[in-house]
């Protein structure tokens, strides 16, 4: 409780009768009148939404921005003093604007009982004075609201308070920050008509790693950093800086990669550094242009601790978007403005880590590794009255990986998959249009997979795809209703992320256009046998390659079926759309 203790004096630095107007505890939580042991439940956040609204009329405007499957509203708060209450405001004003979410994963809660601490804060003026005048906050401290309402004591053990809290998922089972891109939940929907609507310069997601047990108790990530316009990267790299810095004064003790071990439960074994992947919230934005920091407070840590580094760390970027904000805004429209011009340039689809590593000191605790008798495997204990220092390695050099020059023009989807198509590009806002009449043997180019391989079970309520392939320059008819998504646009890398095969989180990765890798016509055996002995006897080449092939390659001598399809593919009913990627691409614009 000692901790707790000097988190309510640290946030009742103003009496609570002087602080604002109306009822005081109207604008307290749960968790701090339990003095942090627990957290509310969600009416507690409808509840508060409208409390601060009413505390404070010309600053806090409570919204809803979505409904859940299980029919709860979702809550946000836009928070300001520049009277910029509205999206078209903020933007006429020029203004930065910046989310802060909690709760994605919602028994990872301490993003909202900090959040409402650091709101009540700066409108009090003892965070950050005048933050609030230069800037527009949205705040949502919930986001998957009807996991929050699965609410028990045991959904995180490896977790040190609250007492109680949500789960991981949402009602429908869907992990959110897996979602970002092929955004299946209605909750994700939402979100990001949140961000097509207010255009977040900095977009704050707010967790609970889990791991081992050392004395780090945060860590801040941002993108870009490694990934996205390289221009950018600056903006990115400075703001990571500069919050580490804030909060390392205010007695954290963070580093700027997540801290789980390189080989699980192995300390020797050190970090890795990496880009996520679009999925998640800090590979999705970079995409746009904009900045994201994923803050993972130390799961070990107790809640009044981890209640603390948050609210530290979302003042923290309030408070340096406040200073900055101008000048990355117009570092985010350069980035913006380059995106224009990426049309035949390589652009980088994945990233990886490098064996590069250097050693860096760790403040971990002492620990044994001994064979446990229960699951047989090495299992490390640690013993945390005992502070040691690690020497570990850190791998950290993050490059490109796969690259792939983008587009002329664009890309082309036909017109029996514009819809569902056209509806994905619509969640993101990017611009697409339908063409307007037909047009024949257009030069382009088209991906035939020459292997594709479906995961064996489900991810995230999909079966994933991969393929292996390149893009070859092929003359196709265009259909009237056929999409033309043009790359040239500020979200460009974003569309070369949907649309590359070989993107991690491309529609095709994610199983959307499966059916085209499923073939669905077949000859039968005696039929082929017929077939092969016509072909053959008509083109003697076509007999001697497939003699060496029998010859020279014993597992297809062995596959009667492989031995047959050879024929099969050369005959007229062979499936020529067979492996051939749903949407092609164009280097010039079509009419």
């Amino acid at each position: 409780m000692i901790r707790s203790a000097l988190l309510l004096g640290l946030f009742a630095a103003v009496p609570l009768s002087h602080a604002a107007p109306g009822p005081a505890l109207e604008l307290t939580t749960v968790s701090e009148r339990s003095g942090f042991l627990r957290t509310g439940r969600y009416d507690e956040v409808i509840k508060l939404c409208v409390a601060f609204q009413q505390a404070y009329p010309k600053q806090v405007k409570c919204i809803d921005f979505g409904t859940t499957p299980q029919g709860r509203p979702m809550k946000a708060l836009v928070v300001t003093r520049s009277g910029a209450m509205t999206a078209q405001a903020a933007r006429k004003r020029g203004l930065p604007v910046v989310l802060v979410q909690g709760g994605i994963h919602a028994g990872e809660i301490d993003g909202k009982d900090a959040g409402f601490l650091a709101l009540r804060a700066m409108l009090e003026n003892r965070a950050a004075p005048g933050a609030l005048d230069k800037q527009v906050l949205l705040f949502v401290p919930v986001f998957n609201v009807d996991g929050h309402e699965r609410f028990t004591p045991n959904n995180r053990p490896n977790q040190r308070g609250p007492v109680e809290m949500g789960w991981r998922t949402t009602a429908q089972n869907f992990n959110l920050n897996r979602d970002y891109v092929k955004a299946d939940a209605p909750e994700m929907q939402a979100m990001l008509a949140l961000v097509n609507a207010w255009d977040p310069l900095v977009y704050v997601d707010l967790h609970v790693t889990d791991g081992a047990k050392f004395e780090h108790d945060v860590s801040i990530q941002v993108e870009p950093v490694y990934s996205g316009d390289a221009q950018f990267r600056k903006v990115g790299t400075a703001l990571r800086a500069n919050v580490i810095a804030d909060i390392t004064a205010q007695g954290a003790q963070p580093q700027s990669y997540y801290m789980s071990f390189a080989e699980t439960d192995n300390p020797q074994s050190g970090f890795v550094d990496s880009v996520s992947e679009p999925r998640f919230s800090t590979g999705y934005f970079q995409l746009r242009n904009r900045l994201a920091m994923l803050v993972e407070t130390h799961s070990w840590k107790d809640y009044p601790t981890r209640v603390r580094l948050t609210h530290d760390a979302v003042v923290s970027v309030l408070a340096q978007v406040a200073k900055h904000g101008a000048e990355w805004r117009k570092a985010a429209a350069q980035a913006d403005a380059r995106a224009l011009d990426i049309a035949g340039t390589p652009v980088a689809l994945t990233y990886k880590t490098t064996d590069k590593s250097r050693m860096v000191e760790f403040k971990g605790y002492a620990y044994t590794r001994t064979p446990s008798n229960v699951s047989g495997i090495l299992m490390t204990r640690y013993d945390e009255t005992t502070p040691q220092l690690w020497t570990v390695p850190l791998r950290d050099e993050v490059v490109s990986d796969l690259m792939v020059n983008a587009p002329g023009a664009g890309y082309i989807v036909p017109a029996a998959f514009a819809k569902a198509v056209a509806a994905k590009l619509n969640q993101h806002a990017i611009t697409f249009r339908h063409l307007e009449a037909a047009q024949d043997q257009v030069a382009l180019e088209t991906f035939r997979a020459d292997q594709a391989s479906f995961s064996p079970g489900s991810f995230e309520s999909h079966q994933r795809l991969a393929v292996q392939g390149a893009w070859r320059a092929e003359r196709r008819p265009l259909a009237r209703g056929d999409l033309f998504v043009p790359v040239g646009q500020p979200k460009a890398r974003l569309v070369m992320a949907l649309f590359e095969p070989q993107a991690p989180d491309s529609l095709l990765a994610w199983g959307e256009f499966n059916n085209a890798f499923e073939r669905k016509e077949y000859m039968e055996e005696y039929v082929a046998e017929d077939v092969a002995r016509a072909q053959m006897a008509a083109d003697p080449a076509l007999a001697a390659q497939f003699k060496k092939m029998v010859d020279s390659d014993p597992a297809f001598a062995r596959n009667a079926h492989a031995r047959l399809e050879f024929f099969a593919r050369r005959h007229g009913s062979w499936d020529e759309r067979f492996n051939l990627y749903p949407v092609m691409r164009a280097n010039a614009v079509p009419k």
